[in-house]
């Protein structure tokens, strides 16, 4: 296991993996976060094509991660993900949408996403409260509302003459 930490614009994400397959993005302060002997050793060339996939997203210019991920969990909890997955960019989905595409309660649902471990790779961020309400984030609802605004798509500038 090997670590590197980066910068962004929600503070330092701390990428966990081992040779180039990401298993773990984690915030400061991060609800799931697991025991940071469980990180090894700190790299910080480690996972450069996720790095700089990273800023290109915070940047604007990336929609979706090409890297290779690795998520462990149980059954349901990999299912919960593999769905926040489908999410498209700019895109939310409430936890009962999630729950009924994989057959499960919407609390269940919640719990999993919290225990994502690849935040903002596999976007948890998309995936809101009934009524489109924010709830828990792992990396705090702050870090959430900036994630989902960085997605929103500009408003039309209409009647503008500069």
């Amino acid at each position: 296991m090997k670590h590197t930490v980066t910068d962004s614009p929600i503070g330092p994400l701390t990428l966990v993996g081992t040779a180039d397959v990401v298993t773990g993005v984690y915030f400061p302060g991060h609800w799931t976060r697991p025991d940071r002997a469980a990180f090894g050793t700190r790299d910080d060339s480690a996972f450069p094509e996720a790095v700089l996939q990273l800023k290109e997203y915070f940047a604007g210019q990336r929609r979706d991660f090409a890297v290779p991920t690795r998520a462990e969990g149980p059954d349901f909890d990999r299912a919960v993900w593999a769905e926040i997955a489908k999410i498209p960019y700019g895109s939310t989905a409430t936890y009962g949408d999630l729950a009924r595409a994989i057959g499960g309660l919407p609390h269940e649902v919640g719990a999993a996403v919290g225990r994502n471990p690849l935040s903002i790779l596999v976007a948890c961020h998309r995936v809101v409260g009934k009524d489109g309400k924010l709830t828990g984030y792992a990396g705090g609802l702050q870090r959430k509302q900036f994630l989902l605004e960085l997605e929103r798509p500009p408003a039309a500038d209409h009647g503008r003459l500069w």
